[in-house]
């Protein structure tokens, strides 16, 4: 059972809903965490672990370079590269690697074949393990590098190797390729957002990602007390859909502080997570 947790906007609590639901799922299940957010992760922290440690590096895509030796400095590479990445020097030309985004297409045009395609490190897999016995898997895309959304279908690949009943999944920000990575293939989704107008837009964009996956979903509005009104407006827009709602919880910042996870510092938000485990698990079984 693949398990996402997505929520189109940032800082909405996704990664304290995913860490909480993996330690509650290990309780029952053999679980895997999976931190699809290769620019910043946080989903070691939020279930304790101080630090990653670092695997096998990742290369997802290629970069071009061009032999000097061979090269005519026709110029024809840089009249193709549509991401300006090869410029023009008083030697000739040269590749600019944090530009080039490895299409080749100055590969195809260049008459001396002057151009090789290069294998790139893109990240590296970083893993640990949690004091709740489960792993917690991601990794750390190396800057100034793309392919983010190839680099988590490396990670999920890894995941699916351990063959453990449950895998959460805690997908990025936004709607773009890492998200979408995260949501294809899963057997349910749980969509995080707070009762603002950007956590409302932000939710019906990555909505709009999980029905073209065709992935059941949920709803849970974070933060809930902070703006009551807008609170209601979602929690009508989620209608049976609705999993639950979170109250602001002093101790959830408490906990992050500290590195716990926040199902221990027995707050009101901790109880409430609970409660929205156990009507999870039922629609889990309704899909089953």
């Amino acid at each position: 059972m693949n398990i996402v947790v997505a929520s189109g906007k940032g800082g909405v609590g996704k990664s304290m809903v995913a860490s909480s639901l993996a330690i509650l799922f290990s309780r029952e299940k053999s679980v895997v965490a999976v931190d699809c957010d290769v620019d910043a992760q946080n989903l070691g922290l939020w279930l304790g672990v101080k630090k990653m440690s670092s695997g096998k590096t990742i290369s997802v895509s290629e970069s071009a370079e061009i032999i000097h030796e061979k090269c005519s400095k026709c110029g024809r590479c840089a009249g193709v590269c549509k991401s300006g990445a090869i410029e023009k020097t008083a030697g000739g030309f040269k590749v600019n690697p944090f530009l080039c985004d490895g299409c080749g297409a100055c590969n195809l045009v260049c008459p001396e074949n002057a151009i090789e395609m290069k294998k790139v490190e893109n990240a590296v897999l970083q893993k640990a393990k949690t004091k709740f016995g489960f792993e917690v898997i991601g990794a750390q895309l190396f800057p100034g590098n793309a392919g983010s959304g190839k680099i988590v279908a490396e990670i999920r690949e890894k995941a699916g190797k351990s063959k453990k009943e449950v895998t959460i999944l805690d997908a990025p920000a936004g709607i773009g390729c890492p998200v979408t990575a995260s949501i294809v293939n899963t057997d349910f989704a749980v969509l995080v957002t707070e009762p603002t107008p950007s956590g409302l837009s932000d939710l019906k964009r990555v909505l709009c990602v999980a029905n073209h996956f065709k992935i059941p979903f949920g709803i849970i509005i974070n933060q809930r007390d902070i703006n009551k009104e807008f609170s209601r407006k979602i929690g009508k827009f989620a209608g049976k859909n609705l999993l639950g709602k979170i109250s602001y919880d002093k101790k959830v910042v408490e906990s992050i502080v500290e590195l716990k996870p926040v199902l221990e510092n027995n707050g009101k938000a901790a109880g409430e997570i609970k409660k929205i485990f156990r009507k999870i698990k039922k629609e889990l079984k309704q899909i089953a």
